[in-house]
């Protein structure tokens, strides 16, 4: 028995019940809520603590052996997964307490929040094919909810691209699994990978492959179907881009880990190849659409698809070095991404707008918050010594080492253009004059805000981890190592999960 494993997905579902019987008390549901994600976040750092212990932490539902039963696994990956999730979901808990309006969470704003976190933990945990899909879509089914609370006309366009793209991806999901059964005659991912290896007709297998790239490629917003992301993360309350921004799409490039190294690596100087290319495409035409805009949330919304990239960059490279970068990167990009939002949130709650043209002189009113966002900004276009740097540097010299010049090239190039979009941020925002005729009298104000405090803890709290993981990285790189290996070793998670049945 090992509840450790569970728990992650029984605390944010057992939230969603308790908020949902508030339905009435917003007071209730935001301290219920607090308290949760804080449980979250502990359940995460016991999980890693055994996995650091133990390699593996497995739990087979009902008492069924696997492959038979419902298997719940954990191993470096999904443990680091979840305490990041359990960070963000934390941040964004304090956070909506006070920026999320009394309406929006009258109508479930916190029920919702917690069914996600619960699908995006049920993600990371799930040891059998068809239950990632069902977790997926509980995170759909939760997330369209929230992209469309508030009903503004908006929300609503890019909620049904999200929703129509989203649904497009399930059902070419649920058609690989209905053939991959049919190929193999079991669903545990662990099985799976033990006896795909064994099929000889490696043409279907790649055309399987194939599938599960388009589908997870759209869940984590790769090219070339990665439009309904920009289209969609501006659009709801900043609390709900915010939650996007840092787990959403790392849950389809988590899942794109998990199958290409532990089911399709039987031909990979096919499917890392055409992985490749996605990648570099990723990488270019998000920073080049983020270039183009001229809206703070629309900017940020771009970045995540070119950072989608690097990602998956470290996956296509397929080194163990590779690897180790793309899990730094993973870890790095949460936590940075969630905390550019937040901070959108907080200079919209200043001046009321997210239109770089309408915004300005925030610097001189308002310099830590300059500061706050200047931390993440440079950390997502690599600068050192923060963690931006040394997740681009490990992905880079791993592109280098297997003479993927391309690829690395391009890399360098979207480091560069992502900094320039940093800086057209600082320059409209924080550093020229505010333009005429803009309400500033919350921004000049001298009287303590107490929501505007409570809305930058988590801000502070992020900036804080991202210096953390800029200035102590060497533990931070030993986690992200010992999880590669275990990536690249997959004889070890079919052994964990099916143990005496293999």
């Amino acid at each position: 028995m090992s509840p450790e494993v569970v728990l992650p997905i029984i605390i944010p579902l057992l939230a969603g019940a308790l908020t949902l019987a508030f339905w009435r008390s917003t007071f209730y549901q935001r301290w219920i809520s607090l308290f949760a994600t804080t449980a979250l976040l502990g359940s995460g750092i016991w999980l890693l603590s055994s996995i650091r212990e133990t390699g593996f932490v497995v739990m087979q539902m009902g008492g069924w052996a696997a492959p038979f039963g419902i298997t719940i696994v954990a191993d470096l990956l999904s443990a680091i997964m979840i305490v990041l999730t359990g960070i963000i979901g934390l941040a964004i808990a304090v956070f909506s307490m006070a920026a999320t309006p009394d309406k929006h969470q009258k109508f479930g704003y916190f029920p919702l929040m917690h069914l996600l976190l619960a699908g995006v933990a049920g993600s990371f945990l799930a040891g059998d094919i068809f239950n990632l899909f069902v977790w997926f879509e509980v995170m759909l089914l939760a997330s369209f909810a929230l992209l469309t609370l508030g009903g503004e006309r908006a929300q609503m366009e890019g909620a049904i691209k999200y929703v129509t793209l989203n649904l497009f991806s399930s059902a070419i999901f649920l058609s690989a699994i209905g053939l991959l059964y049919g190929m193999v005659g079991t669903l545990n991912m662990a099985d799976i990978g033990d006896k795909l290896s064994q099929v000889e007709h490696t043409g279907m297998v790649n055309v399987l492959a194939m599938m599960f790239l388009i589908s997870f490629g759209i869940k984590a917003a790769a090219f070339p179907l990665f439009f309904w992301l920009p289209a969609s993360y501006h659009t709801p309350l900043v609390g709900v881009s915010a939650l996007f921004a840092g787990l959403l799409t790392k849950v389809g490039v988590y899942a794109l880990y998990r199958v290409f190294t532990l089911i399709f690596i039987g031909d990979t100087g096919y499917t890392h190849t055409i992985l490749l290319w996605i990648a570099v495409l990723t990488m270019l035409t998000g920073v080049l659409g983020a270039a183009a805009q001229f809206e703070f949330r629309r900017i940020l919304s771009f970045h995540i698809v070119s950072q989608i990239g690097y990602m998956l960059l470290g996956l296509a490279l397929f080194t163990p070095l590779a690897i180790i970068g793309g899990v730094f990167y993973i870890m790095h990009h949460i936590i940075v991404k969630t905390n550019l939002f937040l901070i959108s949130g907080v200079v919209y709650r200043l001046l009321g707008s997210y239109d770089l043209k309408k915004l300005g002189g925030v610097y001189k009113q308002r310099p830590w918050l300059a500061i706050l966002f200047l931390i993440p900004a440079l950390s997502l276009a690599g600068i050192p010594p923060l963690s931006g740097f040394f997740a681009k540097f490990l992905v880079i010299r791993a592109g280098l080492e297997v003479d993927a010049w391309i690829a690395t090239g391009t890399a360098l190039l979207v480091g560069l253009l992502t900094l320039y979009s940093m800086i057209k941020i600082w320059a409209e925002v924080f550093w020229k004059k505010l333009p005429e005729g803009i309400d500033d009298s919350r921004l000049i104000s001298n009287r303590t805000d107490s929501q505007l405090l409570v809305m930058l803890i988590p801000v502070v709290g992020l900036t804080l981890c991202t210096l953390y993981i800029g200035l102590n990285g060497e533990p931070i790189y030993q986690l992200a190592s010992d999880a590669a290996d275990q990536l690249l070793n997959p004889a070890a998670y079919i052994e964990a999960v099916l143990g005496e049945n293999l």
